[in-house]
């Protein structure tokens, strides 16, 4: 499988562009302040069709907010209608307010077209209409590296998936038959644990954050790109 395209970047200064940015192979949803040139570095690296810029819940944070996959968008109760208006002109697939009490989704969702994990405490109806939205074959409740923030300690596409560095190898194994790709474990940023802060990918592409090292950047692409 031939190796996907990586670029390294951060936004007005800061290599943690995960926590602004989410993204599936149809779109990338960005806070307003996001600069052109990342918007072109988004569109050009991940093959989006459109970038949409808002914010989520009032903040310029919608890598945390949002969570998702190629068929589903999943966002807060807390977003705005006028938020929420702009991601249903943008993204064709499924869109679902989730009800329950935790906002930041990203931080407690992690999914690709297969299955999604989920926080350990969301509840039967809401882990239901998540496998609905996302049209997933399972969604599951679990850890990673013994956090309940799942979102935040992993980055799953659909060609392979990268992992907090703390996760043990029974954990990879499961996460891998799951996801049913390849994953392993990396850090990004100079040794950030938590992947999804400084990571946007898809089946396309990737973009690390500004601080990541040459040997992460090698690690984040092969594994990214199907092999471990």
């Amino acid at each position: 499988m031939s190796r996907i395209a990586i670029e390294k970047a951060d936004i007005l200064g800061n290599p943690n562009i995960g926590i602004y940015v989410f993204a599936n192979n149809e779109i990338a949803i960005g806070p307003p302040i996001i600069p052109p040139d990342f918007e072109e570095l988004l569109i050009r690296t991940l093959r989006v069709k459109q970038v949409v810029k808002t914010k989520i819940s009032d903040t310029i944070l919608p890598g945390v907010m949002v969570a998702g996959n190629d068929r589903g968008i999943l966002v807060p109760r807390t977003i705005r209608d006028e938020e929420l208006r702009a991601i249903k002109e943008g993204f064709s697939g499924n869109i679902a307010v989730i009800k329950a009490p935790p906002n930041a989704l990203g931080n407690i969702i992690v999914a690709n077209s297969r299955a999604a994990m989920i926080y350990k405490d969301l509840d039967d109806d809401t882990a239901k209409l998540i496998m609905d939205t996302l049209e997933v074959e399972r969604v599951v409740r679990g850890t990673i590296a013994g956090l309940v923030t799942v979102g935040s300690a992993a980055v799953i596409t659909n060609r392979g998936g990268l992992v907090h560095p703390e996760a043990k190898q029974d954990e990879i194994e499961y996460l891998s038959q799951l996801f049913e790709v390849s994953i392993d474990v990396s850090s990004v940023n100079f040794g950030v644990f938590f992947v999804r802060s400084g990571i946007i990918a898809n089946d396309h592409g990737v973009i690390v954050g500004s601080r990541t090292t040459g040997p992460e950047i090698l690690r984040i692409s092969k594994i990214l790109s199907g092999g471990v």
